[in-house]
């Protein structure tokens, strides 16, 4: 029987677009009402043709009275608009799934260094829950508010964190370089965003500067009690999905492939969305593309003593509105592929 009642607030972005596609066929929602700031009134699927007789209704005005009414409300809008949107609706009834920055990082000063806006209120930042589902589902289980990661600190975190709690590399001369399709920068287009500036282009941006190397840092610390400074830079593909993250880093002396391997493989073993690959000289996007897996790989340099470890994820599903609703699923006692059991499209 079809139970819980849904509200997405920021449902015409990319990351709303996905949790409707998702949520639509998820078998345990029962109404699906999607809310804006700006087009009250609007049908939905007059703005986008492919929800043509699936999601013919008008969008609602955001409105704290309403919205406590449901059980779960997603929000998908830029960082800086949750901080003020969501603090009336802590703890008055829906679960809140925040898919912006805005209640991921817990010291304050360290959001308004990065994301250069004012943080959310401490108390509230404080209770938020980190919403990376693999590494911390007993806490998202009764999580008021959740904070769902970055979809770059989702490929990246997945594929190192079980060397390091381990120990079997060393996080203090950690690089990663990252590389994601355009729709992670959102559908408002700009000018790095323009086809002409990004069609045939691969270009680096952020360098040293993104906003979620304070996340990846201190997911580090909280979930494999490591302090370290990473080297973090992304780089823009012309492609629309997909997210690639390959991190460096030395392996501890004596550690083999093998045992990095099994490390993850017992990490993981009972996590049905992360697949350990073993095997390959090459991993690509395509793998996982419009699905909620992470895909891994690793190869031991034996020359440089140093580890390269390769993680691929839809930024889109796993790295925004899949793992949104793997949450909603913890909380709500449900499987966590519920809903989310999709074959990736290869092509």
């Amino acid at each position: 029987m079809k139970e819980l009642k849904v509200g997405i607030i920021g449902a015409t972005g990319y990351g709303g677009l996905e949790l409707i596609r998702f949520l639509h066929n998820h078998p345990e929602v029962e109404k699906l009402d999607l809310f804006t700031s700006s087009d009250e009134g609007a049908i939905f699927s007059s703005k986008f043709g492919h929800l043509l007789s699936i999601h013919d209704t008008a969008l609602k005005k955001i409105d704290t009275e309403t919205l406590s009414n449901f059980d779960v409300v997603f929000t998908s809008t830029p960082s800086g608009v949750t901080s003020k949107l969501l603090p009336p609706l802590v703890g008055v009834g829906p679960k809140l799934i925040d898919l912006s920055g805005d209640y991921r990082i817990k010291d304050l000063s360290e959001y308004e260094k990065w994301y250069k806006k004012d943080p959310a209120p401490e108390e509230i930042v404080n209770m938020s829950v980190y919403g990376l589902t693999e590494w911390n589902a007993k806490n998202i289980k009764n999580a008021k508010i959740i904070a769902n990661p970055g979809c770059y600190p989702t490929a990246v975190l997945l594929s190192i964190l079980p060397l390091i709690k381990e120990r079997l590399i060393d996080p203090q001369f950690l690089i990663i370089d990252a590389k994601s399709g355009v729709s992670g920068a959102g559908n408002k287009p700009s000018q790095t965003t323009h086809y002409s500036e990004m069609n045939e282009n691969f270009s680096i941006y952020k360098m040293n500067e993104h906003q979620h190397i304070p996340e990846i840092e201190q997911a580090i610390a909280m979930f494999a009690d490591a302090k370290t400074t990473i080297t973090f830079n992304t780089h823009l593909v012309p492609m629309t999905r997909g997210i690639l993250a390959t991190s460096y880093a030395p392996v501890t002396p004596g550690v083999t492939e093998e045992q990095l391997y099994n490390c993850l493989k017992e990490t993981y073993k009972n996590h049905p969305f992360v697949r350990v690959v073993e095997n390959v000289n090459s991993l690509g996007t395509n793998r996982v593309k419009g699905s909620n897996f992470c895909d891994i790989c690793i190869k031991l340099d034996e020359r440089t003593n140093r580890a390269t470890i390769v993680g691929v994820i839809d930024n889109l599903v796993k790295g925004a509105a899949g793992q949104a609703i793997q949450n909603m699923n913890v909380q709500f006692n449900l499987p966590e592929t519920m809903g989310l059991d999709v074959v990736p499209l290869f092509i």
